[in-house]
């Protein structure tokens, strides 16, 4: 079906009229594609506007070398590494552009990589789309909506399906299946059934895509306002299964402490106040959101109190580093994410009060990762007793409000021993070793216990602590 666009998105026209005219002097068709179309047309919150960070995705019937002629003279730079799938990207003026020709492309059914074949009708090209409401193209220049699949329709009922049947859809890029959890999170859509019992039937299809490619996804699924729907989608479905099986094991674990019948209930609820309202939520600590109790099940055992979970921070953190390190994540993200898991205890473990030396060991341990663990701690309290909670967070308070007073006497952001290596190695006249690293760790244990000493006592104490050491009597 094709049908005129309101003149709300006519910036895009503004946008690629040069360049369809070109492409309209060579004799060739330019469609514009991709989510720009489906923002633009639904008025999704933050989807109104042509953003300048946003890509431009085109397709055409021209093929890659007529493409690359068409941009010569007309984009700033030219880059061909997509040449081969049929893709040539430019940049204008700031903007990035994908230009890709018609394709029909399938995917053998043991690969992770497509077979493409180029079409000459732009209907073959969106019949390969993911989603329906990704299957429309607007055309150049004249905005003639191009609609073959009723995405607009399916825009307006707010329902998640596939241009062919999703068997085929899901077959030739099993990926889809992962990204219908982010659709469903983000845009608040309802999967169709016959989808739903695609993914059911197929997830193990999965297995073919990278984890780079499962890592991406997932990431986008953490950054939408709430992730939630879309990672009970993949509980659900079991398609977490093939690449975070954590999860749906926290379906069965019971959930004593907050205020949900189970541990997964109570960890999406964690996942979406974290970085609640904000934005641009805060990718590496929804991670740490996803995985903090990942450890429970693993740890649970039964005492005269009931059911408990100890250590299950320690245990949680080693699991999640074990599974980013399978998808592949770099290693600063996996450093990150597994120390929050790590400390997302640790302001519990203070119950009696926080001495300064308390304070200083909690903000040496949490680093520059301080601001994201005070907002996982408050994230992490989800229990229906109001009183409880107000009480947890004036205790947050009142630690925060601690570590700025003594931020204000000390360098907590940078908490080091008083004298450095070299002072230590001329003071006890010894070489680079391991005594060197243990006077480190004690005039460190001291600066943590009672502040500042100054070099003068510092010095006065490690020389006593020396003349305590077993090796000092053979110097």
């Amino acid at each position: 079906m094709a049908a005129v666009i309101p003149e709300r998105v006519r910036p895009l026209v503004e946008e690629t009229a040069e360049l369809a005219r070109r492409f309209e002097k060579a004799g060739k068709s330019l469609y514009l594609v991709g989510g720009v179309v489906r923002d633009a047309i639904a008025s999704f919150p933050g989807g109104t506007g042509l953003r300048p960070d946003h890509d431009l995705d085109l397709t055409t019937d021209a093929r890659p070398e007529e493409t690359e002629s068409i941009l010569a003279g007309w984009a700033d730079a030219v880059w061909t590494q997509g040449k081969r799938f049929g893709t040539i990207g430019a940049a204008h003026r700031g903007r990035r552009y994908e230009v890709t020709t018609h394709r029909a492309e399938v995917y053998d059914p043991s690969s992770r990589k497509p077979e493409v074949t180029y079409a000459d009708a732009v209907e073959e090209d969106l019949a390969r789309r993911d989603f329906t409401i990704n299957a429309m193209a607007l055309r150049l220049p004249d905005l003639v909506l191009i609609d073959p699949y009723d995405g607009l329709a399916d825009l307006a009922a707010g329902r998640l399906r596939t241009p062919l049947a999703p068997e085929v859809s899901f077959g030739d890029d099993p990926l889809r299946m992962l990204r219908a959890a982010r659709f469903v999170a983000r845009f608040g859509m309802a999967p169709d059934p016959e989808l739903v019992a695609a993914v059911v039937a197929m997830h193990d299809r999965l297995a073919i895509v990278s984890g780079e490619r499962i890592r991406d996804e997932l990431d986008k699924l953490m950054t939408v306002p709430r992730p939630s729907p879309g990672l009970r989608f993949v509980v659900d479905t079991g398609l977490a299964r093939e690449f975070l099986p954590e999860l749906p094991a926290l379906a069965l674990e019971q959930d004593p402490v907050h205020r949900h019948k189970d541990v997964l209930a109570h960890t999406l609820a964690v996942v979406d106040k974290t970085s609640e309202g904000k934005e641009e939520p805060d990718r590496v600590l929804r991670l740490a959101a996803l995985f903090h109790d990942v450890g429970k099940p693993a740890t649970r055992a039964f005492g005269p109190g009931g059911v408990s979970f100890h250590h299950h921070d320690v245990v949680g953190a080693r699991m999640t580093r074990e599974r980013m390190q399978a998808l592949r994540y770099p290693a600063q993200d996996i450093e990150d994410v597994s120390t929050l898991v790590r400390l997302h205890l640790r302001f519990h473990t203070y119950r009696m009060g926080w001495t300064d030396s308390a304070v200083r060991r909690y903000v040496r341990d949490a680093g520059p990762l301080l601001g994201r663990l005070n907002e996982l701690t408050r994230c992490d309290c989800t229990t229906r007793n109001k009183a409880l909670a107000r009480a947890l967070a004036r205790r947050m308070d009142q630690l925060e409000e601690r570590i700025a007073t003594l931020s204000a006497k000390e360098e907590l952001a940078a908490i080091r021993p008083d004298l450095d290596g070299n002072e230590v190695m001329d003071l006890l006249a010894v070489r680079p070793g391991p005594v060197v690293g243990r006077a480190l760790a004690y005039l460190l244990e001291m600066r943590l216990e009672e502040g500042p000493l100054g070099k003068e006592e510092a010095t006065r104490r490690l020389l006593d602590w020396w003349r305590s050491q077993p090796e000092s009597s053979t110097r």
